[in-house]
C-alpha cells in the first residue's frame, strides 16, 4: 500500500460537502435542493476534444436508449452488489480485459446499504455480462464502496476508488483509497492519504508509461459537519509511472481545485464534486452537484496553484444537480442530472445547446457515463428500481430503419 504525503497544497477549512446514492436517497436531496454528486463517467472516462463545438448538439442526433445489460452480479460472494456509479470503455484487450467492454463499479451490497458494495462488472456491446472483480477492503474500515472513480488504461491496469461507509451510515464514512487492479483483476496496489481523501470520480491522460488522473475528493472536512455543507471538496492530479511489469506508482501529487461544497445527507450519504474530464487547451471540466453548475479548472495539467472553487462555466438552467461529465466529439460537455433523468450538453463557451431524458421520472437513476469508442453514442448506467432488473448498463445512440449505430471501434482516448 502506498500512502502520499502531505499534499502540497491543502484546502483552508470553509464549508463542506458530500455525495451517495440510493435512488431514493438522491431523488429527496435533488428535490430538496441539496444536489448530489456521485459518478461519472467520467467514472473514468476522459476525452481531449479539439477547439471548438459542432453546430448541432452531439444528443441532438442519439435518437434512441438501448438496455444493454444487468449490472448486478448473479453469483459468488458478492451476489447482488447494485448501484452502479462507475462506467469505463476498455481501450485494448489485455488479460481477461476485452477492448470495447464497458467497466462498471457498484456502490452499494445486496442489501442496498452505500458504501459497501465491491463489484466492478465488465459488459461488452452486445451484452455479455461477467464479474471483473470482487475488490478487497483497502483499508482498516470494514467496507468498500466502489465509487464513480474507475479508469481502465491501456497498459491493463484498472484503477477505482473506494469510499467505505460501514452500514451505509455516512456518520461512518472514512478515506478510502484508490485501488489498482491488474488485467486478471487482482488488487496489485493502493493509494491513499495525503490528498486523497473519499475519491469521488477521477478522468485520466493515459500517455501509456505515464498517466495523469484528476481526482475529485468529498470528505475533507465533511463527515465532521455532520450534515451542514462544507467548502472543502478538491480535485487532486497525480501523476503516475507505469511499467510493464510491475504496479503504477505516484511520481507526484498536487491539490489544483479547492473550495468545492460538500456535505453528508442522511439518504444520499455524500453530495460534492463528481464528474471530470479533460477539454481543449487543458481545460478541466467539473460538475460540482452541490452547487447546481459545472466549474472549470484551467491549465490542469500545468498549474502549480490551486483556485478556489474553480470558474463557473455554466449554472442552473437544465442542469440539475449534474453528476456524470465528459467531453463530447465536437468539444461540448454533456453531464448527467441528479434531480430528473436527463442528459444536457453545454458548449465550452457556457451555452445549455441540448438535452435529452434517459430515464423518465428519473431523479436519482443516473450517475457514469462514457463515450462508445467511435464516440456513435454515449454508455450510462442506470439505478431505476431495485434488484437485478434495475440497476444496468444502457447505451443512448443513433437508430435507422432498425440499425443501431456501431458502439465499438478506435478510441484516441482513454477511459
Amino acid at each position: 500500500m502506498s500512502k502520499l504525503g502531505p499534499s502540497p497544497s491543502t484546502p483552508r477549512p470553509r464549508r463542506a460537502v458530500g455525495r451517495g446514492r440510493h435512488r431514493e436517497g438522491v431523488r429527496r436531496a435533488a428535490q430538496a435542493g441539496l444536489g448530489l454528486a456521485l459518478a461519472g463517467a467520467l467514472a473514468g472516462a476522459l476525452m481531449v476534444a479539439p477547439a471548438g463545438a459542432s453546430a448541432r448538439p452531439f444528443v441532438d442526433g442519439l435518437t434512441t436508449v438501448t438496455r444493454i445489460a444487468s449490472t448486478v452480479p448473479a453469483s459468488g460472494t458478492a451476489a447482488g452488489d447494485q448501484n452502479p456509479y462507475g462506467t469505463a470503455v476498455v481501450p485494448r484487450s489485455v488479460g481477461d480485459l476485452t477492448r470495447g467492454d464497458v467497466l462498471v463499479s457498484d456502490f452499494n451490497d445486496a442489501g442496498n446499504d452505500q458504501g459497501t458494495g465491491a463489484s466492478i462488472m465488465e459488459i461488452s456491446p452486445s451484452g455479455r455480462v461477467r464479474q471483473f472483480a470482487v475488490v478487497p477492503q483497502a483499508t482498516a474500515t470494514p467496507a468498500v464502496g466502489l465509487t464513480t472513480a474507475l479508469i481502465a488504461l491501456r497498459s491493463g491496469y484498472v484503477i477505482v476508488g473506494s469510499l467505505p461507509a460501514p452500514g451505509g451510515q455516512a456518520s461512518a464514512a472514512r478515506a478510502g483509497a484508490l485501488i489498482v487492479l491488474n488485467a486478471q483483476g487482482r488488487v496489485v496496489e493502493r493509494f491513499t492519504g495525503g490528498a486523497i481523501n473519499g475519491p469521488w470520480d477521477l478522468a485520466g491522460v493515459d500517455g501509456g508509461s505515464h498517466v495523469t488522473l484528476f481526482v475529485t475528493n468529498v470528505l475533507n472536512g465533511t463527515v465532521a459537519a455532520k450534515g451542514a455543507t462544507v467548502d472543502r471538496g478538491t480535485v487532486v492530479r497525480l501523476t503516475l509511472q507505469v511499467a510493464r511489469d510491475q504496479p503504477p506508482r505516484i511520481t507526484s501529487e498536487r491539490v489544483i481545485a479547492t473550495g468545492l461544497a460538500e456535505h453528508t445527507d442522511r439518504n444520499a450519504l455524500i453530495v460534492g464534486p463528481t464528474g471530470v474530464a479533460l477539454g481543449a487547451g487543458g481545460v478541466l471540466y467539473v460538475a460540482d452537484t452541490a452547487e447546481n453548475r459545472i466549474t472549470t479548472v484551467p491549465s490542469a495539467l500545468t498549474r502549480t496553484q490551486a483556485i478556489d472553487r474553480g470558474r463557473t462555466l455554466s449554472k442552473g438552467g437544465k442542469l440539475n444537480s449534474p453528476l456524470g461529465l465528459t467531453i463530447a466529439p465536437g468539444g461540448d460537455v454533456l453531464t448527467v442530472n441528479a434531480g430528473d433523468g436527463n442528459i444536457v450538453e453545454t458548449t465550452a463557451s457556457g451555452k445549455q445547446t441540448g438535452s435529452k431524458t434517459l430515464v423518465p421520472d428519473g431523479a436519482g437513476d443516473l450517475f457514469g457515463l462514457a463515450l462508445t469508442p467511435a464516440h456513435t453514442g454515449v454508455y450510462f448506467v442506470n439505478d431505476s428500481g431495485s434488484g437485478t432488473a434495475a440497476n444496468s448498463l444502457e447505451l443512448l445512440h443513433w437508430m435507422h430503419n432498425g440499425i443501431r449505430a456501431a458502439s465499438s471501434g478506435s478510441d484516441p482516448v482513454c477511459g
